[in-house]
């Protein structure tokens, strides 16, 4: 472990004498700028940082804790806010001798050794909670073609790694909101509001920054700084022990018991957060347990009980909703709805695994007169301590702490009380520990044998596991090169028996053409200047073609033009002409079908057409075309007939009224 202790050296600019602690081994690093402090901290990476008050950061205080790297903790080593003490009283509780109180590396040195033994409040200045966004990296510029396809590819990428990270959070089970902004048939950004703390993330999500997809994680701050002890017991020590039932989801349950059993609280709230959670159960006491009713815990559960340091309990197999209500009933109370039900079973269950124990400790602490203790030496135990152990650190606790001001003043007859209690409390907790070391030392014996045991009876069944294995192994080799080799012959019969067919329809073909009864006709994908170039290229094209054209829909009028200039003698499409195509094939008088018209064969890129249906078909349509041109003919001379005929008789009747006129006008 790594631990840096601060102290405050002058002003303006602010300079910080810094000491490291490394197991054990004390060295003194020198003054350092803030600015390169966090330089120094962000390269070293080390587990605490240790000062004797916060604000002795002042306004850069939010600055620091921001880049602080996510695995380090800022801890407050007098205190938290009201309730602070000073460094020489800490050092002297924990038996560190001290020098110079106005040297900055002595209060530096101080620091990181309480912070070793674990003294200290560590300063939280973030929810456990993170935003994560997903944005394209760089700007897509002005339109065109080649932009818009660019920014088509940028929002699938923004979207395909939306999808990994919500697989990654999923696979670790963490719970997490997802917002999205769709674009393109992909995404143009994606928020994701995840419920774990930034070192829960390290290694599951990165950063990435100067592509064409930039990944930014932010987390959340707190309104307010809060402080957590950086001891477990130091929590146990200071509020209520409790055992807190949660059942998770999108309605949150919690139930809190204390250590005899007793119901504290009972609560269910729709789309609660886990800032709210533990906000919730931090009014009501410190958790020593935190218990599901599943099995395998939720990764919401086992974040809670990780944030307060707390065991997680954890049934054997899920609790069935006939045991809960058992336990209801024997607990004699009616809940709102089935979350406050599931998270009270999951609690009280949890205690009643721990009742014979709890009970066993009330007992022993009557006898040595420690009763009013008894939910902090229980707590103890559930950390982990041994009974005797948590007997001994409560007992010490309960002496009387010597007053800062009468450790600064200058005693001249030494009082030896403190010193003779200190020394009959050490006999007790020797004698204590030796009674422990022998109890130890029986249950390391028996554990020995048990190891011996094992051991033996593995090495019986290593050769056969191994075996056991490799049989596997091989066995789920050759079912996945059976399976590969089904597919394959499976795809390979499909694929015979299309060309199959295609040969039987080849031959067909052949036999056709080779008779004479039959036209071959060049076939085109799609009626363009590409596909006429490929042609040309791959077969020709002559004066008197019949063409085959899958699809002319994108076909205009030059295309038509060029047919008629390359004298293509007609032209059959799958689907119909577009209507320009059309107009300039039947002014030149070359014949256009459909393939339903003509039956047309074809196979891939080789088409045939009956050679008797085809001239039939072109002289019975240019035949057609011809009546429909003389018709027009006709109507057109009928038309200047009947132009010329009235042009004719207004002339006529002219000159008429001229004569008329002139008639007239002779007349006296």
């Amino acid at each position: 472990m790594l631990i840096l202790g601060l102290d405050v050296v002058g002003e303006n600019p602010k300079r910080f004498a810094v000491v490291s602690w490394f197991n054990g081994k004390l060295e003194r690093k020198g003054e350092f700028t803030l600015y390169r402090l966090i330089r120094f901290i962000q390269s070293k990476r080390p587990d605490i940082v240790a000062i004797d008050s916060v604000t002795e950061l002042g306004d850069d205080l939010r600055k620091f804790l921001r880049s602080l790297p996510p695995e380090t903790k800022l801890v407050q080593i007098t205190g938290k806010p009201g309730e602070q003490r000073s460094l020489q009283s800490l050092a002297k509780e924990y038996g560190i001798r001290t020098a110079d109180r106005f040297d900055p590396y002595e209060e530096a040195k101080l620091s990181a050794l309480l912070a070793s033994k674990g003294v200290g409040y560590e300063v939280l200045a973030f929810e456990d909670e993170v935003i994560i966004k997903v944005t394209r990296g760089r700007s897509h510029g002005k339109g065109g073609w080649s932009q818009d396809r660019y920014r088509k590819r940028v929002h699938n990428l923004v979207r395909d790694k939306v999808r990994e990270i919500e697989d990654r959070l999923r696979k670790a089970d963490i719970p997490f909101d997802l917002e999205t902004e769709e674009k393109d048939y992909g995404l143009a950004r994606g928020e994701f509001r995840v419920y774990a703390s930034r070192e829960e993330l390290a290694g599951l999500v990165k950063p990435m920054h100067g592509g064409d997809v930039e990944v930014r994680i932010y987390p959340v701050e707190r309104a307010e700084l809060g402080f957590a002890p950086l001891k477990g017991e130091e929590a146990i020590r200071e509020r209520r022990s409790i055992i807190v039932g949660i059942d998770p989801g999108i309605t949150v349950g919690i139930a809190a018991i204390d250590l005899n059993g007793r119901i504290i609280a009972l609560h269910s709230e729709r789309n609660m957060p886990v800032g709210e959670v533990f906000r919730f159960i931090s009014e009501i006491g410190h958790p020593v347990i935190v218990a599901t009713d599943v099995s395998p815990a939720p990764g919401f559960v086992e974040k809670i009980a990780r944030s307060f340091k707390a065991q997680l309990f954890v049934p054997r197999e899920s609790l069935r909703v006939e045991e809960k209500n058992e336990l209801l009933r024997n607990l004699g109370i009616t809940v709102d709805d089935d979350h406050q039900r599931d998270a009270l079973a999951a609690a009280y269950k949890a205690y009643l695994r721990l009742k014979p124990k709890l009970e066993h400790i009330d007992a022993r602490l009557r006898e040595v007169g420690l009763s009013k203790k008894a939910d902090e030496v229980k707590a103890l135990v559930i950390q982990g301590y041994n009974l005797g152990e948590a007997m001994q650190k409560v007992s010490l606790r309960e002496r009387p702490k010597v007053e800062e001001k009468r450790e600064e003043q200058v005693r001249e007859v030494p009082d030896l009380e403190p010193y003779i209690r200190r020394i009959r409390e050490l006999e007790r907790k020797i004698e204590m520990l030796e009674n422990e070391n022998r109890e130890l030392r029986e249950i390391i014996k028996e554990q020995r044998k048990t190891i011996g045991r094992l051991e033996r009876k593995l090495v019986d069944y290593d050769e056969e596991v191994r075996r056991k294995v490799l049989k596997e192994k091989e066995l789920e080799a050759k079912v996945k090169r059976i399976e590969t080799l089904e597919r394959q012959l499976k795809e390979a019969k499909a694929l015979i028996e299309r060309l199959s067919k295609d040969l039987v329809q080849v031959k067909r073909m052949n036999v056709i053409e080779i008779r004479g009864s039959a036209v071959p006709l060049k076939v085109l994908r799609v009626l363009s200047w590409n596909e006429l170039e490929r042609i040309e290229r791959e077969v020709g094209l002559r004066r008197g073609d019949v063409l085959f054209v899958i699809n002319p829909a994108s076909a205009g009028k030059s295309i038509g033009e060029e047919l008629v200039e390359r004298g293509i003698r007609a032209i059959i499409t799958e689907k119909p002409l577009p209507e320009p195509v059309r107009e300039v094939l039947r002014e030149a008088h070359i014949p256009f079908f459909t393939s339903e018209e003509l039956d047309v064969k074809r196979v891939d890129d080789f088409a045939v057409v009956e050679r008797k249906t085809l001239e039939d078909a072109i002289e019975k349509l240019l035949r057609k075309w011809e009546e429909e041109d003389r018709e027009r003919e006709a109507k057109k001379f009928l038309k200047l007939i009947e132009e010329y005929r009235i042009e004719r008789a207004k002339e006529l009747e002219r000159k008429a009224l001229e004569e008329i006129e002139r008639e007239r006008r002779r007349e006296p």
